[in-house]
């Protein structure tokens, strides 16, 4: 899985795209936050306009006074309630989109398994489906209002200061311009790659404590542990690094951007004293248009501090979009035929990992298969033993078309699996390897995801089939005893018989097994082999081992180099 190279403008964009269907809800926020901001702006202007009644003794200036002094309660009241309507709304944009984005996340896992992530770090994984989509709502809730609020307010207050003086206005658009546009580019340019530093180092990080978890009793057995710790340190102070950068970054940002702020400032000053000299504006000129620019830097402000914090979020987005626009390797079928089963066939299939797989070393440049041709007839246990490497496993995944082969048909029932449906095509194996995968549930929820709408009666039955039953009924709990995570709970033996019931549950036609007993003990492997053995009726095996013992139940025994 290749990271793709985007424009931080077209990485916005696209995610700006997943927002249409809650564009109602952003122009209320927009809308709501424009309100907000323009009250704020207009309390100091109609108290420096009560200012400039009182110095110049105006004749009504009592009456308008108490108006003014009303609007001001007013405003202070709008800004709140305004205020608070932005933010609950884009809180509500942003985490209904990040419902939406792991939705899609998930999907495209699931699409794109198990082929494109057979290489990918796990942990790199995680931290994409939780903190890379976590920091997205710092793009939903606190990024495209902002812009879009500032582009209004600031317009308008240009366009207002403007009336006064056409010179004002310009410094006030040149001051917005240079706060909230080129400030954040600048900074966003010195920033570089920083954020999608940041991103990949956590990444890494959060694989590496996973793996150090996993290993721990290895890492306490063999004394690794000081190698270990110096090793995650030393990820851990990259990290720091880059996160020291970018935070440096971002109080240069905001130093930069105040500094320009009090330059503008002093520079309208300096103007409407020149404009008032020359007799081009008056007194309220001099006085409202300078308070108006100084009350006006918040949207700007808000857009200037965006040119660091977005790094992280656009890094994010990119390894997102990575995931969700990666072509999988076999798309699911629909649309096509259904077959009952009536054997299996391999026809001068050739096949290699070159270019397939993210981070493989040179072994996988060379074919794995080359021009092989294998049959599994009907009702038969087939053996397929060899050294590793050679392919054993990499056929029963061809099989399963969780790869495409680069030359050559896999055949089931004489037609090509790439004419036949997906759905299908999993109703009619079950793929059973080496290490079971368990979940953190109870053993009949771990044995029912075989088979969803199954009964209890029918998973007590396949357990039976699989020499499980009696194991569980010792059990305090029986069947609704939780396993613990990855099921440390349990034996290799029981875990593997977990997967033989789920085999035995899910009833498919063609069983494919691979390495089942590899893992165990003499007295384990009988005991599956002898289930496997006693339910094969009506069943085609394929039974994958570099063990002479475990095929010895075979009708065929064929020898892979």
């Amino acid at each position: 899985m290749k990271n793709k190279k985007r424009s931080s403008l077209k990485t916005l964009l696209k995610m700006l795209s997943l927002v249409k269907p809650l564009s109602p809800f952003m122009c209320l926020a927009i809308f709501c936050g424009t309100v907000a901001y323009f009250a704020v702006q207009f309390i100091p202007i109609l108290g420096s306009y009560g200012v400039m009644l009182i110095l110049e003794k105006n004749a009504d200036f009592s009456s308008k006074l108490h108006l003014i002094f009303i609007s001001l309660i007013i405003l202070a009241l709008v800004r709140s309630v305004f205020r608070y309507a932005e933010q609950k709304t884009n809180h509500y944009i942003a985490f209904t989109l990040l419902a939406l984005v792991r939705d899609k996340v998930f999907k495209a896992l699931r699409r794109l398994s198990p082929a494109k992530l057979e290489s990918r770090d796990k942990g790199d994984l995680i931290s994409l489906i939780t903190s890379d989509v976590e920091l997205l709502e710092v793009f939903y809730a606190h990024t495209i209002s902002p812009i879009f609020i500032a582009i209004i307010v600031e317009t308008v207050m240009t366009v207002f200061i403007a009336r006064f003086s056409i010179w004002q206005g310009l410094l006030s658009l040149a001051a917005f311009l240079c706060v909230g546009v080129i400030v954040p580019f600048i900074i966003s340019k010195v920033s570089g790659n920083t954020g999608e530093k940041i991103r990949a180092q956590s990444a890494e990080l959060s694989g590496y404590m996973l793996e150090n978890i996993r290993g721990l009793d290895e890492t306490l057995q063999y004394d690794n542990g000081e190698n270990r710790k110096n090793s995650m340190n030393e990820k851990t102070k990259k990290l720091s690094a880059a996160q020291k950068k970018l935070t440096n970054l971002n109080g240069t940002n905001l130093a930069i951007a105040n500094t320009f702020i009090l330059i503008f400032d002093i520079a309208m000053v300096i103007l409407s004293i020149i404009l008032l000299k020359n007799g081009i504006i008056n007194n309220f000129a001099l006085v409202i248009p300078t308070v108006a620019l100084m009350s006006s830097f918040g949207p700007v402000v808000a857009l200037s501090a965006l040119g660091t914090t977005l790094q992280n979020t656009i890094a994010s987005a990119n390894r997102i979009l990575d995931i969700l626009e990666e072509i999988p390797e076999t798309k699911d079928i629909s649309q096509k035929i259904d077959v009952e089963f009536s054997g299996a066939s391999s026809e001068n299939v050739s096949f290699s990992y070159k270019n397939k797989l993210q981070n493989v070393d040179n072994q996988h440049d060379d074919k794995i298969l080359n021009s092989f041709s294998m049959n599994f007839p009907e009702n038969k246990i087939i053996g397929i033993v060899g050294k590793s490497g050679c392919g054993k496993s990499t056929l029963l995944k061809l099989l399963m078309r969780f790869w495409k082969t680069d030359s050559g048909q896999i055949k089931i029932s004489g037609k090509n699996i790439e004419e036949i449906n997906t759905k299908n095509l999993r109703e009619l194996e079950s793929y059973m390897t080496q290490e079971t995968e368990i979940f953190k549930d109870t053993i009949a929820n771990n044995i029912r995801i075989a088979k969803l709408d199954a009964t209890q009666e029918e998973i007590e039955n396949a357990c039976k089939k699989a020499s499980l039953h009696d194991f569980i009924m010792t059990l305090p709990n029986g069947y609704e005893t939780n396993v613990g995570e990855l099921g440390d709970t349990l034996s290799g033996g029981e875990k593997q018989r977990i997967g033989l019931a789920r085999i035995f549950l899910h009833n498919a036609p063609f069983i494919l097994l691979d390495e089942p007993t590899s893992n165990l003990d003499s007295l384990n492997e009988a005991v599956i082999l002898r289930s496997l053995k006693n339910e094969s009726k009506g069943k085609t095996i394929a039974l994958v081992s570099h063990r002479e013992s475990t095929v010895k139940i075979a009708d065929e025994v064929f020898k892979m180099e």
